[in-house]
Protein backbone atom coordinates (compact mmCIF):
# COMPACT_ATOMS: atom_id res chain seq x y z
CA UNK A 1 0.00 0.00 0.00
CA UNK A 2 2.76 1.97 0.68
CA UNK A 3 4.84 1.43 -2.42
CA UNK A 4 1.28 2.08 -4.19
CA UNK A 5 1.12 5.80 -2.72
CA UNK A 6 4.33 6.35 -3.70
CA UNK A 7 4.13 5.46 -7.19
CA UNK A 8 0.79 7.43 -7.61
CA UNK A 9 2.17 10.45 -5.89
CA UNK A 10 5.60 10.26 -8.53
CA UNK A 11 2.95 10.06 -11.13
CA UNK A 12 1.01 13.12 -10.30
CA UNK A 13 4.41 15.06 -9.48
CA UNK A 14 5.26 14.04 -12.97
CA UNK A 15 2.16 15.09 -14.93
CA UNK A 16 2.37 18.34 -13.39
CA UNK A 17 5.20 19.21 -14.36
CA UNK A 18 5.24 17.99 -17.78
CA UNK A 19 1.80 20.20 -17.68
CA UNK A 20 2.92 23.12 -16.27
CA UNK A 21 6.09 23.35 -18.74
CA UNK A 22 3.74 22.64 -21.71
CA UNK A 23 0.75 24.94 -20.27
CA UNK A 24 3.82 27.63 -20.43
CA UNK A 25 5.84 27.03 -23.32
CA UNK A 26 2.51 25.63 -25.70
CA UNK A 27 5.23 23.79 -28.13
CA UNK A 28 7.09 20.60 -27.33
CA UNK A 29 10.73 21.19 -27.46
CA UNK A 30 10.32 24.40 -25.58
CA UNK A 31 8.53 22.65 -23.09
CA UNK A 32 11.61 20.28 -23.29
CA UNK A 33 14.07 22.37 -22.79
CA UNK A 34 12.46 24.43 -19.98
CA UNK A 35 12.02 21.07 -18.04
CA UNK A 36 15.74 20.55 -18.63
CA UNK A 37 16.78 24.41 -17.36
CA UNK A 38 14.67 23.37 -14.54
CA UNK A 39 16.00 22.01 -11.12
CA UNK A 40 12.78 21.38 -9.34
CA UNK A 41 11.44 19.88 -12.44
CA UNK A 42 14.52 17.49 -13.18
CA UNK A 43 14.35 16.25 -9.79
CA UNK A 44 10.57 14.90 -10.30
CA UNK A 45 11.42 13.62 -13.66
CA UNK A 46 14.59 11.80 -11.79
CA UNK A 47 12.10 10.65 -9.09
CA UNK A 48 9.84 8.79 -11.71
CA UNK A 49 12.51 7.43 -13.62
CA UNK A 50 13.97 5.68 -10.16
CA UNK A 51 10.36 4.59 -9.65
CA UNK A 52 9.88 3.14 -13.11
CA UNK A 53 13.06 1.20 -13.28
CA UNK A 54 12.13 -0.04 -10.01
CA UNK A 55 8.20 -1.43 -11.07
CA UNK A 56 10.10 -2.78 -14.18
CA UNK A 57 12.77 -4.90 -11.90
CA UNK A 58 9.31 -6.06 -9.86
CA UNK A 59 7.73 -7.10 -13.45
CA UNK A 60 10.98 -8.86 -14.44
CA UNK A 61 11.48 -10.67 -11.10
CA UNK A 62 7.87 -11.75 -11.17
CA UNK A 63 8.32 -13.21 -14.75
CA UNK A 64 11.62 -15.04 -14.34
CA UNK A 65 11.90 -16.00 -10.67
CA UNK A 66 8.38 -15.75 -9.43
CA UNK A 67 8.54 -15.74 -5.24
CA UNK A 68 12.13 -14.87 -4.16
CA UNK A 69 13.66 -17.23 -1.37
CA UNK A 70 14.56 -15.00 1.52
CA UNK A 71 18.09 -15.98 1.24
CA UNK A 72 18.25 -14.71 -2.27
CA UNK A 73 16.38 -11.59 -1.04
CA UNK A 74 19.01 -11.27 1.38
CA UNK A 75 21.96 -11.69 -0.97
CA UNK A 76 20.25 -9.04 -3.32
CA UNK A 77 20.07 -6.32 -0.24
CA UNK A 78 23.49 -6.77 1.13
CA UNK A 79 25.50 -6.92 -2.51
CA UNK A 80 23.06 -4.00 -3.92
CA UNK A 81 24.72 -1.84 -1.35
CA UNK A 82 28.48 -2.48 -1.99
CA UNK A 83 27.26 -1.83 -5.48
CA UNK A 84 25.76 1.28 -4.62
CA UNK A 85 29.07 2.47 -2.93
CA UNK A 86 31.40 1.73 -5.19
CA UNK A 87 28.99 3.64 -8.02
CA UNK A 88 29.57 6.75 -5.60
CA UNK A 89 33.49 5.88 -5.41
CA UNK A 90 33.03 6.06 -9.80
CA UNK A 91 31.09 8.96 -9.91
CA UNK A 92 34.11 10.49 -8.08
CA UNK A 93 36.85 9.55 -10.76
CA UNK A 94 34.40 10.52 -13.52
CA UNK A 95 33.35 13.83 -13.02
CA UNK A 96 33.69 15.26 -15.56
CA UNK A 97 31.94 13.44 -17.30
CA UNK A 98 28.74 13.19 -14.81
CA UNK A 99 25.59 14.11 -17.31
CA UNK A 100 22.16 12.44 -17.59
CA UNK A 101 23.47 9.60 -19.50
CA UNK A 102 25.97 9.00 -17.31
CA UNK A 103 23.93 8.22 -14.05
CA UNK A 104 21.17 6.43 -16.32
CA UNK A 105 23.98 4.03 -17.60
CA UNK A 106 25.30 3.56 -13.85
CA UNK A 107 21.67 2.44 -12.93
CA UNK A 108 21.13 -0.24 -15.84
CA UNK A 109 24.50 -1.64 -15.06
CA UNK A 110 23.19 -2.05 -11.04
CA UNK A 111 20.19 -2.94 -12.93
CA UNK A 112 21.75 -5.76 -15.03
CA UNK A 113 24.16 -6.57 -11.92
CA UNK A 114 20.91 -7.37 -9.63
CA UNK A 115 19.47 -10.20 -12.35
CA UNK A 116 22.77 -11.38 -12.67
CA UNK A 117 23.28 -12.03 -8.42
CA UNK A 118 19.65 -13.73 -8.86
CA UNK A 119 20.39 -16.29 -11.44
CA UNK A 120 23.36 -16.91 -9.70
CA UNK A 121 21.79 -17.94 -6.47
CA UNK A 122 18.40 -19.36 -8.53
CA UNK A 123 20.93 -22.08 -10.68
CA UNK A 124 23.08 -22.69 -7.04
CA UNK A 125 19.52 -24.00 -6.05
CA UNK A 126 18.92 -26.46 -8.40
CA UNK A 127 21.12 -28.91 -6.34
CA UNK A 128 19.30 -28.23 -3.35
CA UNK A 129 15.68 -28.65 -4.94
CA UNK A 130 13.95 -31.96 -4.77
CA UNK A 131 11.61 -31.39 -7.53
CA UNK A 132 12.28 -28.93 -10.92
CA UNK A 133 9.68 -28.07 -13.25
CA UNK A 134 9.43 -26.93 -17.00
CA UNK A 135 8.62 -23.73 -15.52
CA UNK A 136 12.09 -23.16 -13.72
CA UNK A 137 14.20 -24.50 -17.07
CA UNK A 138 12.11 -22.05 -19.27
CA UNK A 139 12.79 -18.91 -16.92
CA UNK A 140 16.48 -19.31 -16.38
CA UNK A 141 17.12 -20.35 -20.30
CA UNK A 142 15.01 -17.21 -21.23
CA UNK A 143 16.87 -15.13 -18.56
CA UNK A 144 20.20 -15.86 -19.35
CA UNK A 145 19.46 -15.90 -22.84
CA UNK A 146 18.77 -12.38 -22.02
CA UNK A 147 21.15 -11.39 -19.82
CA UNK A 148 23.96 -12.50 -22.35
CA UNK A 149 22.62 -11.12 -24.83
CA UNK A 150 22.53 -7.44 -23.43
CA UNK A 151 26.03 -8.03 -22.00
CA UNK A 152 27.62 -8.69 -25.42
CA UNK A 153 25.81 -5.77 -26.94
CA UNK A 154 27.38 -3.41 -24.24
CA UNK A 155 30.64 -5.13 -24.04
CA UNK A 156 30.73 -4.30 -28.22
CA UNK A 157 29.17 -0.62 -27.89
CA UNK A 158 31.88 0.35 -25.27
CA UNK A 159 34.70 -1.05 -27.24
CA UNK A 160 33.57 0.60 -30.16
CA UNK A 161 32.98 4.04 -28.33
CA UNK A 162 36.38 3.65 -27.09
CA UNK A 163 37.88 2.79 -30.58
CA UNK A 164 36.38 5.69 -32.17
CA UNK A 165 36.15 8.60 -29.69
CA UNK A 166 39.04 7.48 -27.22
CA UNK A 167 39.20 6.60 -23.85
CA UNK A 168 36.22 7.67 -21.99
CA UNK A 169 33.82 6.46 -19.27
CA UNK A 170 32.86 3.15 -21.83
CA UNK A 171 36.13 1.84 -20.83
CA UNK A 172 34.81 1.36 -17.28
CA UNK A 173 31.54 -0.12 -18.51
CA UNK A 174 33.19 -2.27 -21.05
CA UNK A 175 34.87 -4.26 -18.22
CA UNK A 176 32.06 -4.30 -15.94
CA UNK A 177 29.77 -5.77 -18.63
CA UNK A 178 32.82 -8.18 -19.90
CA UNK A 179 32.71 -9.13 -16.25
CA UNK A 180 29.04 -10.17 -15.77
CA UNK A 181 29.69 -11.93 -18.96
CA UNK A 182 31.88 -14.77 -17.17
CA UNK A 183 29.53 -15.06 -14.99
CA UNK A 184 26.95 -15.77 -17.51
CA UNK A 185 29.11 -18.44 -18.87
CA UNK A 186 29.80 -19.62 -15.03
CA UNK A 187 25.92 -20.13 -14.34
CA UNK A 188 25.22 -21.16 -18.14
CA UNK A 189 27.95 -24.10 -17.36
CA UNK A 190 26.63 -25.22 -13.74
CA UNK A 191 22.91 -24.95 -15.32
CA UNK A 192 24.30 -27.48 -18.13
CA UNK A 193 25.83 -29.62 -15.36
CA UNK A 194 23.04 -29.56 -12.65
CA UNK A 195 20.64 -30.84 -15.58
CA UNK A 196 22.32 -33.73 -16.27
CA UNK A 197 22.47 -34.45 -13.52
CA UNK A 198 18.98 -34.50 -12.40
CA UNK A 199 17.79 -36.13 -15.76
CA UNK A 200 20.58 -38.75 -15.10
CA UNK A 201 18.60 -42.36 -13.11
CA UNK A 202 21.73 -42.38 -11.01
CA UNK A 203 23.88 -39.67 -9.34
CA UNK A 204 26.79 -38.12 -11.49
CA UNK A 205 30.03 -38.61 -9.58
CA UNK A 206 31.95 -36.28 -12.01
CA UNK A 207 29.87 -33.33 -11.67
CA UNK A 208 31.89 -32.18 -8.68
CA UNK A 209 34.94 -32.38 -11.07
CA UNK A 210 33.58 -30.36 -13.60
CA UNK A 211 32.30 -27.75 -10.98
CA UNK A 212 35.83 -27.32 -9.33
CA UNK A 213 37.59 -26.84 -12.78
CA UNK A 214 34.72 -24.59 -13.96
CA UNK A 215 35.00 -22.09 -11.39
CA UNK A 216 39.00 -22.04 -11.37
CA UNK A 217 38.93 -21.43 -15.07
CA UNK A 218 36.43 -18.75 -14.84
CA UNK A 219 38.25 -17.25 -11.91
CA UNK A 220 41.09 -17.07 -14.13
CA UNK A 221 39.46 -14.80 -16.52
CA UNK A 222 37.82 -12.54 -14.35
CA UNK A 223 41.24 -11.74 -12.25
CA UNK A 224 42.67 -10.95 -15.36
CA UNK A 225 40.36 -9.16 -16.35
CA UNK A 226 40.20 -6.94 -13.11
CA UNK A 227 44.37 -6.85 -13.65
CA UNK A 228 44.29 -5.26 -16.86
CA UNK A 229 41.50 -3.31 -15.67
CA UNK A 230 43.05 -1.66 -13.20
CA UNK A 231 46.57 -1.06 -15.04
CA UNK A 232 44.57 0.75 -18.00
CA UNK A 233 42.67 2.88 -15.30
CA UNK A 234 46.13 3.51 -13.68
CA UNK A 235 48.06 5.06 -17.12
CA UNK A 236 45.08 6.95 -18.48
CA UNK A 237 42.81 7.94 -15.32
CA UNK A 238 43.81 7.24 -11.36
CA UNK A 239 43.87 4.45 -9.27
CA UNK A 240 40.11 2.86 -9.09
CA UNK A 241 39.22 2.61 -5.85
CA UNK A 242 35.69 1.28 -6.57
CA UNK A 243 37.58 -1.52 -8.34
CA UNK A 244 39.17 -2.94 -5.24
CA UNK A 245 36.82 -4.48 -3.17
CA UNK A 246 35.68 -6.74 -6.02
CA UNK A 247 38.83 -7.53 -7.03
CA UNK A 248 39.84 -8.79 -3.77
CA UNK A 249 37.15 -10.81 -3.56
CA UNK A 250 37.52 -12.04 -6.93
CA UNK A 251 41.83 -13.24 -6.31
CA UNK A 252 40.52 -14.72 -2.83
CA UNK A 253 37.80 -17.18 -5.18
CA UNK A 254 39.91 -18.02 -7.24
CA UNK A 255 42.64 -18.47 -4.85
CA UNK A 256 40.21 -20.81 -3.32
CA UNK A 257 39.53 -22.59 -6.10
CA UNK A 258 42.70 -23.37 -6.98
CA UNK A 259 43.46 -24.74 -3.32
CA UNK A 260 40.10 -27.28 -3.44
CA UNK A 261 42.38 -28.45 -6.26
CA UNK A 262 45.07 -29.47 -5.76
CA UNK A 263 44.21 -30.36 -1.94
CA UNK A 264 41.43 -32.51 -3.30
CA UNK A 265 43.44 -34.54 -5.57
CA UNK A 266 45.52 -35.07 -2.70
CA UNK A 267 42.79 -36.13 -0.49
CA UNK A 268 42.14 -38.51 -4.02
CA UNK A 269 45.47 -39.97 -4.43
CA UNK A 270 45.43 -41.11 -0.24
CA UNK A 271 42.30 -42.41 -0.61
CA UNK A 272 43.34 -44.60 -3.74
CA UNK A 273 46.79 -45.44 -1.98
CA UNK A 274 46.92 -45.18 1.83
CA UNK A 275 43.43 -46.49 2.86
CA UNK A 276 42.20 -49.99 3.02
CA UNK A 277 39.21 -51.43 1.95
CA UNK A 278 36.74 -52.29 4.46
CA UNK A 279 36.01 -55.82 5.48
CA UNK A 280 33.00 -57.68 5.36
CA UNK A 281 33.73 -58.15 9.39
CA UNK A 282 34.21 -54.40 10.11
CA UNK A 283 31.08 -53.53 7.87
CA UNK A 284 28.95 -55.94 10.37
CA UNK A 285 30.51 -54.22 13.19
CA UNK A 286 30.16 -50.97 12.20
CA UNK A 287 26.97 -48.72 11.05
CA UNK A 288 26.68 -50.19 7.31
CA UNK A 289 24.81 -47.22 6.20
CA UNK A 290 27.53 -44.37 3.91
CA UNK A 291 26.07 -40.93 5.60
CA UNK A 292 26.96 -39.60 2.20
CA UNK A 293 24.43 -41.01 -0.07
CA UNK A 294 22.03 -42.80 2.51
CA UNK A 295 22.88 -46.16 1.46
CA UNK A 296 23.34 -49.46 3.47
CA UNK A 297 26.69 -50.58 2.54
CA UNK A 298 26.62 -54.27 1.68
CA UNK A 299 29.00 -56.46 0.22
CA UNK A 300 28.20 -57.61 -3.27
CA UNK A 301 24.87 -55.08 -3.43
CA UNK A 302 25.01 -52.13 -5.77
CA UNK A 303 23.40 -49.13 -4.42
CA UNK A 304 21.18 -46.83 -6.02
CA UNK A 305 23.91 -44.10 -5.76
CA UNK A 306 25.27 -45.80 -8.18
CA UNK A 307 28.24 -46.67 -5.60
CA UNK A 308 30.60 -49.73 -6.01
CA UNK A 309 31.07 -52.13 -4.08
CA UNK A 310 34.34 -51.29 -2.71
CA UNK A 311 34.31 -49.35 0.91
CA UNK A 312 37.09 -47.00 2.13
CA UNK A 313 37.60 -47.04 5.73
CA UNK A 314 39.35 -43.77 6.74
CA UNK A 315 42.12 -43.52 9.44
CA UNK A 316 39.32 -42.64 12.35
CA UNK A 317 37.65 -45.79 11.54
CA UNK A 318 34.18 -44.56 9.28
CA UNK A 319 34.03 -46.53 6.33
CA UNK A 320 32.15 -44.93 3.38
CA UNK A 321 31.27 -46.05 -0.14
CA UNK A 322 34.60 -44.96 -2.70
CA UNK A 323 32.90 -42.48 -5.22
CA UNK A 324 30.84 -40.93 -2.45
CA UNK A 325 33.83 -40.43 -0.25
CA UNK A 326 35.90 -39.14 -4.18
CA UNK A 327 32.50 -36.72 -4.23
CA UNK A 328 33.05 -35.53 -0.94
CA UNK A 329 36.53 -34.76 -0.78
CA UNK A 330 35.72 -32.94 -3.98
CA UNK A 331 34.36 -30.22 -1.91
CA UNK A 332 36.15 -30.67 1.86
CA UNK A 333 38.86 -33.00 2.56
CA UNK A 334 37.62 -33.83 5.87
CA UNK A 335 35.75 -37.05 7.55
CA UNK A 336 32.03 -36.52 6.74
CA UNK A 337 31.25 -38.08 10.29
CA UNK A 338 33.89 -36.57 12.90
CA UNK A 339 35.69 -33.75 10.73
CA UNK A 340 38.76 -35.44 10.85
CA UNK A 341 41.60 -33.64 8.47
CA UNK A 342 42.39 -36.81 6.37
CA UNK A 343 45.47 -34.52 4.98
CA UNK A 344 46.75 -33.82 8.59
CA UNK A 345 46.34 -37.69 9.61
CA UNK A 346 49.40 -39.58 9.29
CA UNK A 347 48.58 -43.14 8.43
CA UNK A 348 50.48 -46.03 9.75
CA UNK A 349 49.77 -49.60 8.89
CA UNK A 350 52.61 -50.63 10.61
CA UNK A 351 51.88 -53.02 13.52
CA UNK A 352 53.89 -54.33 16.14
CA UNK A 353 55.63 -57.98 15.14
CA UNK A 354 56.35 -58.41 18.91
CA UNK A 355 54.74 -61.06 20.77
CA UNK A 356 51.97 -59.86 23.09
CA UNK A 357 52.58 -60.69 26.80
CA UNK A 358 50.65 -63.54 28.48
CA UNK A 359 47.91 -62.74 29.93
CA UNK A 360 47.55 -59.21 28.43
CA UNK A 361 44.94 -58.46 25.39
CA UNK A 362 45.57 -59.24 22.07
CA UNK A 363 46.39 -55.81 20.61
CA UNK A 364 47.33 -53.69 23.97
CA UNK A 365 50.52 -52.36 25.19
CA UNK A 366 52.25 -53.89 28.12
CA UNK A 367 52.34 -51.09 30.64
CA UNK A 368 56.05 -49.42 30.81
CA UNK A 369 56.51 -50.16 26.95
CA UNK A 370 57.07 -47.11 24.68
CA UNK A 371 54.43 -45.78 21.95
CA UNK A 372 55.17 -47.83 18.66
CA UNK A 373 57.44 -45.46 16.23
CA UNK A 374 58.54 -43.05 18.80
CA UNK A 375 62.79 -43.01 19.01
CA UNK A 376 64.21 -45.07 21.96
CA UNK A 377 67.58 -43.48 23.80
CA UNK A 378 69.94 -46.37 23.90
CA UNK A 379 70.64 -48.21 27.10
CA UNK A 380 73.16 -46.66 29.25
CA UNK A 381 72.31 -43.06 28.07
CA UNK A 382 71.71 -40.04 30.36
CA UNK A 383 67.80 -39.05 28.87
CA UNK A 384 68.77 -35.28 30.10
CA UNK A 385 72.09 -35.33 28.00
CA UNK A 386 70.34 -32.79 25.17
CA UNK A 387 70.01 -30.22 28.30
CA UNK A 388 73.80 -30.63 28.89
CA UNK A 389 76.54 -28.04 27.75
CA UNK A 390 79.88 -28.78 26.18
CA UNK A 391 81.03 -29.69 29.64
CA UNK A 392 78.73 -31.69 30.33
CA UNK A 393 76.70 -29.65 32.92
CA UNK A 394 74.23 -27.38 32.77
CA UNK A 395 75.23 -24.00 32.76
CA UNK A 396 71.99 -22.64 34.76
CA UNK A 397 69.86 -19.78 34.16
CA UNK A 398 72.98 -17.56 35.83
CA UNK A 399 76.66 -18.34 34.81
CA UNK A 400 78.64 -16.71 37.55
CA UNK A 401 76.68 -19.17 40.03
CA UNK A 402 78.23 -22.52 40.27
CA UNK A 403 75.41 -25.58 40.05
CA UNK A 404 75.61 -27.50 43.49
CA UNK A 405 76.60 -31.34 43.31
CA UNK A 406 74.68 -33.59 44.83
CA UNK A 407 75.88 -36.83 45.20
CA UNK A 408 73.33 -39.32 44.15
CA UNK A 409 74.50 -43.01 46.30
CA UNK A 410 74.16 -45.91 43.63
CA UNK A 411 72.98 -48.51 44.54
CA UNK A 412 74.50 -51.77 44.57
CA UNK A 413 73.99 -54.10 41.83
CA UNK A 414 71.63 -57.06 42.72
CA UNK A 415 73.31 -60.47 42.69
CA UNK A 416 72.06 -63.55 40.82
CA UNK A 417 68.94 -65.06 41.75
CA UNK A 418 70.71 -68.56 42.89
CA UNK A 419 72.27 -66.79 45.07
CA UNK A 420 69.97 -64.82 47.05
CA UNK A 421 66.65 -66.62 47.60
CA UNK A 422 65.30 -63.96 49.49
CA UNK A 423 66.11 -61.38 47.48
CA UNK A 424 64.19 -63.08 44.22
CA UNK A 425 61.21 -63.68 46.13
CA UNK A 426 61.02 -59.81 47.48
CA UNK A 427 61.58 -59.31 43.67
CA UNK A 428 58.38 -60.89 43.00
CA UNK A 429 56.41 -58.97 45.37
CA UNK A 430 57.56 -55.47 44.63
CA UNK A 431 54.53 -53.39 42.28
CA UNK A 432 55.32 -52.46 38.83
CA UNK A 433 56.76 -48.96 38.13
CA UNK A 434 54.80 -46.47 36.45
CA UNK A 435 51.96 -45.33 38.74
CA UNK A 436 49.41 -48.03 37.71
CA UNK A 437 50.35 -50.87 39.94
CA UNK A 438 47.63 -53.14 41.28
CA UNK A 439 45.16 -51.25 39.15
CA UNK A 440 42.40 -53.58 38.55
CA UNK A 441 44.05 -56.35 41.33
CA UNK A 442 43.51 -53.59 44.01
CA UNK A 443 39.66 -53.68 43.13
CA UNK A 444 39.47 -57.16 42.80
CA UNK A 445 40.63 -58.38 46.27
CA UNK A 446 37.36 -56.90 48.27
CA UNK A 447 37.66 -55.90 51.91
CA UNK A 448 39.72 -58.62 52.78
CA UNK A 449 43.12 -57.03 51.66
CA UNK A 450 42.06 -54.38 53.79
CA UNK A 451 40.99 -55.86 56.86
CA UNK A 452 45.09 -57.53 56.56
CA UNK A 453 46.32 -54.01 56.27
CA UNK A 454 44.37 -51.70 58.51
CA UNK A 455 46.07 -52.31 61.99
CA UNK A 456 49.45 -51.16 60.76
CA UNK A 457 50.80 -47.58 61.87
CA UNK A 458 52.09 -44.60 59.90
CA UNK A 459 55.33 -45.20 60.87
CA UNK A 460 56.12 -48.71 59.94
CA UNK A 461 54.15 -47.90 56.32
CA UNK A 462 56.88 -45.26 55.58
CA UNK A 463 59.34 -47.79 56.40
CA UNK A 464 57.68 -50.59 54.43
CA UNK A 465 57.60 -47.76 51.43
CA UNK A 466 61.09 -47.19 51.58
CA UNK A 467 62.46 -50.95 51.81
CA UNK A 468 60.28 -51.29 48.53
CA UNK A 469 61.53 -48.30 46.82
CA UNK A 470 65.07 -49.32 47.36
CA UNK A 471 64.74 -53.20 46.76
CA UNK A 472 62.50 -52.06 43.23
CA UNK A 473 64.83 -49.78 42.00
CA UNK A 474 67.94 -52.28 42.85
CA UNK A 475 66.85 -53.99 39.83
CA UNK A 476 67.60 -51.47 37.15
CA UNK A 477 70.77 -49.91 36.94
CA UNK A 478 71.26 -46.15 36.39
CA UNK A 479 73.20 -44.39 33.63
CA UNK A 480 76.32 -43.88 34.40
CA UNK A 481 77.75 -40.53 34.72
CA UNK A 482 78.95 -37.97 32.76
CA UNK A 483 82.37 -37.25 32.01
CA UNK A 484 83.08 -34.31 33.73
CA UNK A 485 80.31 -34.85 36.96
CA UNK A 486 81.96 -36.03 40.29
CA UNK A 487 81.70 -39.82 40.64
CA UNK A 488 78.33 -40.81 42.08
CA UNK A 489 75.85 -38.31 40.31
CA UNK A 490 74.28 -39.31 37.28
CA UNK A 491 71.97 -36.59 36.48
CA UNK A 492 72.44 -32.79 35.43
CA UNK A 493 71.79 -30.41 38.33
CA UNK A 494 70.32 -26.74 37.61
CA UNK A 495 71.11 -23.97 39.53
CA UNK A 496 68.38 -22.88 41.52
CA UNK A 497 66.70 -19.61 41.39
CA UNK A 498 68.44 -18.01 44.78
CA UNK A 499 71.46 -19.22 46.29
CA UNK A 500 70.17 -19.58 49.29
CA UNK A 501 67.29 -22.00 48.60
CA UNK A 502 67.99 -26.20 48.56
CA UNK A 503 68.55 -27.69 45.15
CA UNK A 504 65.38 -30.30 43.96
CA UNK A 505 66.50 -32.60 41.62
CA UNK A 506 64.97 -33.37 38.71
CA UNK A 507 63.11 -36.47 39.19
CA UNK A 508 64.40 -39.98 37.54
CA UNK A 509 63.15 -41.33 34.33
CA UNK A 510 60.80 -44.37 34.46
CA UNK A 511 62.20 -47.49 33.63
CA UNK A 512 62.03 -49.08 30.35
CA UNK A 513 60.67 -52.84 30.55
CA UNK A 514 60.81 -53.35 27.28
CA UNK A 515 64.44 -55.38 27.67
CA UNK A 516 62.57 -57.85 30.02
CA UNK A 517 61.58 -61.41 29.05
CA UNK A 518 57.66 -62.69 30.01
CA UNK A 519 58.99 -65.01 33.17
CA UNK A 520 60.90 -61.87 34.40
CA UNK A 521 57.72 -59.25 33.98
CA UNK A 522 55.59 -61.90 35.23
CA UNK A 523 58.01 -62.70 38.38
CA UNK A 524 58.41 -58.62 38.94
CA UNK A 525 54.20 -58.57 38.67
CA UNK A 526 53.87 -61.10 41.34
CA UNK A 527 50.30 -62.99 41.49
CA UNK A 528 50.41 -64.31 45.18
CA UNK A 529 48.26 -62.99 48.29
CA UNK A 530 51.44 -61.22 49.57
CA UNK A 531 52.04 -59.25 45.79
CA UNK A 532 48.45 -57.68 46.35
CA UNK A 533 49.00 -56.97 50.17
CA UNK A 534 51.99 -55.10 48.83
CA UNK A 535 50.39 -53.29 46.40
CA UNK A 536 47.82 -52.04 48.64
CA UNK A 537 50.33 -50.89 51.00
CA UNK A 538 52.18 -49.03 48.45
CA UNK A 539 48.75 -47.42 47.55
CA UNK A 540 47.70 -45.99 51.40
CA UNK A 541 51.45 -44.91 51.57
CA UNK A 542 50.71 -42.76 48.30
CA UNK A 543 48.07 -41.94 50.02
CA UNK A 544 49.52 -40.96 53.14
CA UNK A 545 52.15 -38.60 51.50
CA UNK A 546 49.97 -36.41 49.75
CA UNK A 547 47.95 -36.40 52.48
CA UNK A 548 50.74 -34.77 53.84
CA UNK A 549 51.80 -32.34 51.21
CA UNK A 550 47.85 -31.05 51.18
CA UNK A 551 48.58 -30.68 54.96
CA UNK A 552 52.20 -28.39 53.92
CA UNK A 553 50.67 -26.62 51.37
CA UNK A 554 47.57 -24.96 53.37
CA UNK A 555 50.08 -24.02 56.46
CA UNK A 556 52.10 -22.11 53.95
CA UNK A 557 48.98 -20.77 52.50
CA UNK A 558 47.86 -19.59 56.06
CA UNK A 559 51.43 -18.29 57.24
CA UNK A 560 51.57 -16.23 53.68
CA UNK A 561 48.25 -14.99 54.76
CA UNK A 562 48.73 -13.97 58.24
CA UNK A 563 52.53 -12.67 57.10
CA UNK A 564 50.62 -10.35 54.60
CA UNK A 565 47.79 -9.51 56.96
CA UNK A 566 50.64 -8.39 59.15
CA UNK A 567 52.39 -5.98 56.91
Amino acid sequence: MRAAGITLLSLALTTAVIGNAYYQKKQFYPSVVYITKSNPSMAVIYIQAFILVILMGKLMRKVFFGQLRAAEFEHLMERSWYAVTETCLAFTVFRDDFSPKFVALFTVLLFLKSFHWLAEDRVDFMERSPVISWLFHIRVLSLLTMLGALDLNFVGHAYQSTITKGASVQLVFGFEYAILLTIVINITIKYALHTIDLNSENPWDNKAVFLLYTELVMGFFKVFLYMAFVAIMVRIYTLPLFAFRPMYYTMRSFKKAFNDVILSRRAIRNMNTLYPDATPEELAAADNVCIICREEMVTGKQSTCNCCIRFIKLPCNHIFHTSCLRSWFQRQQTCPTCRLNILRTPVTNVQNPAAPHVGQPQGQQPQGAPAAGLPQPPAGVNPFQPLLGAAGVFPGPFPFWQPFQHPFQQPPAAGPAGNNPQQAGDTSQQPRSGGSVGGTSSGTTGSGMSTATSSQSPSSSTSTSSSTFASTSSQFTPPPPQPSQQPGTNVPFFCPPFPFMPFIPPPMPPANFTGLSTEELQRMEGITRESVEARLQCLRNIQLLLDASVTLMLQYSAAAASASAAS
